[in-house]
Protein backbone atom coordinates (compact mmCIF):
# COMPACT_ATOMS: atom_id res chain seq x y z
CA UNK A 1 0.00 0.00 0.00
CA UNK A 2 2.83 2.24 0.87
CA UNK A 3 4.63 1.80 -2.69
CA UNK A 4 1.08 2.46 -4.53
CA UNK A 5 0.86 5.81 -2.53
CA UNK A 6 4.69 6.74 -2.77
CA UNK A 7 4.03 6.55 -6.47
CA UNK A 8 0.86 7.94 -6.72
CA UNK A 9 2.70 11.22 -4.91
CA UNK A 10 5.34 10.83 -7.57
CA UNK A 11 2.85 11.01 -10.87
CA UNK A 12 0.90 13.86 -8.90
CA UNK A 13 4.45 15.89 -8.73
CA UNK A 14 5.07 14.71 -12.15
CA UNK A 15 1.43 16.21 -13.26
CA UNK A 16 2.03 19.14 -11.60
CA UNK A 17 5.74 19.70 -12.71
CA UNK A 18 4.27 19.59 -16.25
CA UNK A 19 0.87 20.58 -16.54
CA UNK A 20 1.63 23.29 -18.78
CA UNK A 21 3.20 21.04 -21.18
CA UNK A 22 0.41 18.68 -20.94
CA UNK A 23 -1.86 21.31 -21.66
CA UNK A 24 0.34 22.48 -24.79
CA UNK A 25 0.02 19.26 -26.35
CA UNK A 26 -3.64 18.76 -25.71
CA UNK A 27 -4.54 21.96 -27.05
CA UNK A 28 -2.44 21.19 -30.00
CA UNK A 29 -4.14 17.70 -30.70
CA UNK A 30 -7.49 19.92 -30.18
CA UNK A 31 -6.56 22.01 -32.81
CA UNK A 32 -5.32 19.68 -35.17
CA UNK A 33 -8.49 17.35 -34.93
CA UNK A 34 -11.02 20.42 -35.35
CA UNK A 35 -8.96 21.05 -38.50
CA UNK A 36 -9.10 17.96 -39.61
CA UNK A 37 -12.91 17.86 -38.79
CA UNK A 38 -13.67 21.59 -40.53
CA UNK A 39 -11.33 20.43 -43.51
CA UNK A 40 -13.51 17.16 -43.82
CA UNK A 41 -17.30 19.26 -44.10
Amino acid sequence: MQHVLNGYRGMTLLVNLNWDRILYLATIAVALWAGAFVGSL
